[in-house]
């Protein structure tokens, strides 16, 4: 989201709770004192589908800010009821993200503890809450992740694909053209791609991927994660695309699908490393100027003139020309 910015930065300051020399001792008597300092946003990660993965110390903190930001106040509050947090519950969505930043900002300034919770998973991924967080770090307020369930890292975790470099993408557009071109972008994406996806799209999505992404990349599609029903499948996405269309993984849940990166590009010089051989051994034995031989190459390659220069006085052994 696009965020204006400010000459302000702002440490993050760690919390002054007590520790050992690594790690926080391990405290199952939580506090909400102990863990929630004044001024402070804390993003809370919530369940997406199990309230077992609920971490003691985002109750511990939900407990004890001041007030809750969540996407739906219905929903949190159905979430909230269960561990007992009777907090005030106010709504920051996508439609009144922007004119909530002044709010908290307020609160804040006030030494009033705030949270932010998504409908599930992390705040800000994908979800409400990048705007607020940018302008708020930009106006010097310090902000704190309280870690837990995220379905990307989760679905990443379980997939079998090349964890080291992945690019997270999020929800493609809805609209064909536009979801068409997003893919066509990614196409040549050496990293593993990990997408969102409703379930009315899911069949769409995996046609146009197959289609712009090319049917034997190997894939997997996640559904309902932490859930009684979870499912995790594995395949190209030729035949993922036709598992959904046949019934195969229901059209119903939230998706996670994961497809493996592209193979690496070959560079320019690579993929011209014999045409450029030939040619320095025929114009060489012409015994042609080495900026002329440069200038050949870069018409006939992808070179850049730099580049085929430098590689024509390596072969000339650093000899200049006259």
């Amino acid at each position: 989201m696009d965020a204006s910015s400010a000459d302000t930065c702002c440490a993050h300051a760690a919390p002054t709770s007590p520790v050992s020399d690594e790690t926080e001792e391990f405290d199952d008597g939580l506090t909400p004192t102990r863990w929630v300092e004044p001024g402070v946003l804390y993003l809370v990660a919530t369940p997406i589908g199990n309230l077992a993965d609920m971490s003691p110390r985002a109750v511990a903190v939900l407990k004890g800010v001041q007030v809750i930001a969540c996407e739906d106040t219905r929903h949190a509050r159905k979430l909230l009821d269960h561990f007992g947090v009777r907090q005030r519950v106010v709504a920051l969505h996508e439609h009144n993200e922007a004119s909530r930043v002044a709010t908290v900002a307020g609160w804040l300034s006030e030494g009033q503890s705030v949270a932010l919770i998504s409908d599930a998973g992390t705040p800000a991924i994908s979800d409400p809450g990048s705007l607020l967080v940018r302008r708020l770090v930009d106006l010097g307020h310090r902000v704190s992740p309280i870690p837990g369930a995220c379905a990307a890292i989760a679905a990443l975790s379980a997939s079998g694909l090349d964890s080291t470099h992945f690019w997270f993408e999020g929800f493609l557009p809805a609209k064909t053209q536009s979801r068409a071109a997003r893919l066509q972008a990614l196409a040549a994406q050496p990293a593993t791609l990990i997408f969102y996806e409703a379930p009315h799209r899911i069949r769409a999505m995996l046609e146009a991927a197959q289609t712009h992404l090319g049917e034997a990349r190997r894939a997997v599609v996640g559904r309902e994660l932490t859930k009684r029903f979870e499912t995790l499948v594995s395949g190209d996405l030729e035949y993922l695309a036709a598992a959904v269309q046949s019934g195969q993984i229901p059209e119903r849940g939230e998706f996670v699908v994961l497809v493996e990166g592209a193979e690496p590009q070959e560079t320019s010089a690579e993929a011209s490393g014999v045409a450029v051989e030939q040619l320095l051994t025929v114009l060489l034995a012409e015994k042609a100027p080495a900026s002329m031989i440069a200038r050949v190459l870069t018409k006939l390659t992808a070179m850049k003139r730099n580049e085929a220069y430098a590689i024509v006085q390596a072969r000339l052994g650093g000899v200049s020309e006259g």
